[in-house]
C-alpha cells in the first residue's frame, strides 16, 4: 500500500520518546576495538537486550497502549507474538493497571512463554504452521471487546520502535548506516523514519535470516510477497509477509536488505557472549551477523546496529551456541 501521508513520522517517533521517557530504558550504546578491527569501521551497538523484558518491543507496546481511553484500558488489552512483543503488551498492561491476553505459538521459546505469563497476561496458543495468529486475536479482541495491538502494523507501535535509533543518533551524531533486524518491519520502520529524519544521508540496512526473506522479495518485486512460514532459529523473525504499513513505509526509506544464514547468526551469538560480554537472542544477533560475515560491502566508517534483543534462555543459548537449534 503506498499513502500520501506516511502513517509515521519523525515528530511521531519524538513524541513517543517523550511518553516513554522513564518508563523505558535508555539503553546503553556498547563498542568493541576488536569489533571495529574486524568490520573495518566504527561499529555502534544500541542493545536493547538490555530494555525492559529484554527486548525494543516494550516501547512500541508502551507508547500503543498507553493512548487507549480509560475505558479501552478498563476492558483490556489483546496482542498476538511469538514472545517478545507479548512480554511487551504484557508489561504495558500490568503498568497501566490493566490486564491482557496473548495468542502465542504453541512452539514459542519457553522462557519468553514463561515471562509473559509473569507479568500477569493470560496466553492463548495456536499452531504457527496452521493458524492464523491475526484472525484469532481479532475474534478474541472482539468476543471479549479489548483493544487489539499488533506487534508492528500500529503507528504508535512503530513511533514507539523507532525511539531506539533516536536514542542512539542522540548519542553518536551521524552514521553512515544503521543496520536493523526486519521481521514484520515495525523496529525497521521506525527506525528508518527517525535516521532518515535526521540525518537523510543514512544508509538503512534491513537483515534477515535467509529463510524468511519476505521483505528483500517485496522491496525486490514492489509490492508484498507472501513465502511459507520460515524454519529459522531466528524465531522473532519467522514471518511469511511483511506488514502493509510497515511495507508502506520500507519501500521508501530501506536502502537494501541482506540476508545470513543460521550458522551465521549462532557465529555473532558466541561472538558477543565471549568478545562482548552479553547474550543476544538469534533475531537481535542478524545485523551483528552480516557485518561479522561480511554480507554488507562497501562500509562507511561509522555504523550503528540496533541489537534488538535477549531473550533467550541458558540452556537454549547453550545448545545453539554449540550448533543445535
Amino acid at each position: 500500500m503506498t499513502t500520501t501521508t506516511p502513517p509515521v513520522t519523525l515528530d511521531d517517533v519524538q513524541d513517543a520518546a517523550t511518553r516513554l521517557k522513564g518508563v523505558a530504558h535508555r539503553t546503553p550504546v556498547l563498542r568493541s576495538r576488536t569489533l571495529d578491527a574486524l568490520v573495518g569501521a566504527e561499529v555502534f551497538l544500541k542493545c536493547e537486550n538490555f530494555q525492559r523484558v529484554g527486548a525494543f518491543k516494550f516501547r512500541g507496546a508502551y507508547n500503543a497502549a498507553s493512548r487507549l481511553t480509560p475505558e479501552q484500558l478498563a476492558r483490556g488489552i489483546a496482542a498476538f507474538s511469538s514472545g517478545n512483543h507479548a512480554q511487551a503488551v504484557a508489561l504495558a498492561a500490568r503498568e497501566l493497571g490493566t490486564t491482557a491476553v496473548i495468542v502465542m505459538p504453541e512452539d514459542a521459546p519457553r522462557s519468553k512463554r514463561a515471562a509473559t505469563e509473569g507479568y500477569g497476561a493470560e496466553i492463548v496458543t495456536y499452531d504457527r504452521y496452521t493458524g492464523d495468529r491475526e484472525v484469532i486475536a481479532e475474534a478474541l479482541a472482539a468476543e471479549r471487546g479489548l483493544a487489539l495491538i499488533p506487534p508492528y502494523e500500529h503507528p504508535h507501535v512503530m513511533a514507539g520502535q523507532g525511539t531506539a535509533a533516536l536514542e542512539l543518533l542522540e548519542e553518536t551524531g551521524e552514521l553512515g548506516a544503521l543496520l536493523t533486524p526486519v521481521g514484520g518491519g515495525g523496529l525497521m520502520a521506525g527506525s528508518a523514519t527517525a535516521a532518515k529524519g535526521l540525518h537523510p544521508g543514512v544508509r538503512m540496512v534491513g537483515v534477515e535470516p535467509e529463510a524468511g526473506d519476505d521483505t528483500k522479495r517485496s522491496l525486490e518485486a514492489g509490492r508484498r510477497i507472501s513465502i511459507p512460514v520460515p524454519k529459522t532459529i531466528a524465531d522473532g523473525q519467522a514471518l511469511h509477509t511483511p506488514g502493509e504499513l510497515t511495507f508502506s513505509v520500507n519501500r521508501r526509506l530501506v536502502d537494501e536488505i541482506v540476508l545470513v544464514s543460521d550458522d551465521e547468526i549462532r557465529d555473532a551469538m558466541r561472538f558477543a557472549f565471549e568478545r562482548l560480554k552479553i547474550v543476544i537472542e538469534p533475531s537481535g544477533a542478524t545485523p551483528l551477523a552480516a557485518l561479522l560475515s561480511g554480507r554488507v560491502s562497501g562500509l562507511p566508517d561509522r555504523i550503528g546496529v540496533i541489537v534488538s534483543g535477549g531473550n533467550v534462555d541458558a540452556e537454549r543459548f547453550a545448545r545453539l551456541c554449540a550448533g543445535g537449534v
